[in-house]
């Protein structure tokens, strides 16, 4: 039902501008009633931004799963680039062409909320054999991949519909990222 609604609303932002566009509008598209609509989404604003929102904990799921003999700034680059991939292209497509029509949203949300930042720096001091409280190496690495990554998903949100797909676009900023000096003791 959410992706329905999800596709719903896209594809009516895309065309008319996602400040003309009703949630009863949305639900009438989605073929549900508008009561349906917010059982399953709090606000029209929430549909262009949940994604966004849950990056952080994908993204801590993700190099979770890495091989634990992997560097970790390889392991997080490597997670965050798989998490950019893990939608389809034309469901990524169709958000973002959504998204043009909103970006003053992307004000209103950190890419990463603070909470999933601390879980990446725990995660990345564990793999580093750091203590996150005395030594900032991880803390410093979570943030410079977070910031590498965000750059490139905004580069990618700031293009034409012939740009670089995101995966490239955040994939060229982490390799700014990964080098040898995270992997000395």
């Amino acid at each position: 039902m959410r992706a329905d609604i999800e596709r719903a609303a896209y594809t009516l932002f895309a065309q008319a501008g996602f400040a003309e566009v009703t949630t009863e509008q949305i639900a009438a598209a989605a073929g549900v009633s508008t009561s349906t609509f917010f059982r399953h989404v709090r606000s029209k604003e929430d549909l262009l931004l949940e994604p966004v929102r849950e990056g952080g904990a994908g993204i801590a799921a993700l190099l979770e799963s890495r091989p634990a003999a992997e560097p970790a700034d390889v392991a997080l680059a490597q997670a965050i680039l798989a998490r950019s991939t893990a939608t389809p292209v034309e469901e990524l497509e169709r958000w973002r062409a959504a998204f043009a029509t909103a970006p003053h949203l992307l004000d209103r949300v950190a890419l990463i909320p603070a909470d999933h930042r601390a879980r990446l720096i725990e995660l990345v001091a564990r793999r580093m054999g750091r203590d996150p409280q005395t030594d900032s190496t991880p803390g410093l690495l979570v943030h410079l991949m977070l910031a590498a990554a965000e750059f490139g998903y905004l580069q990618w949100l700031g293009r034409g519909p012939r740009s670089a797909s995101l995966p490239v676009c955040v994939e060229g900023a982490l390799d700014a990222v990964v080098d040898q000096r995270w992997r000395t003791a």
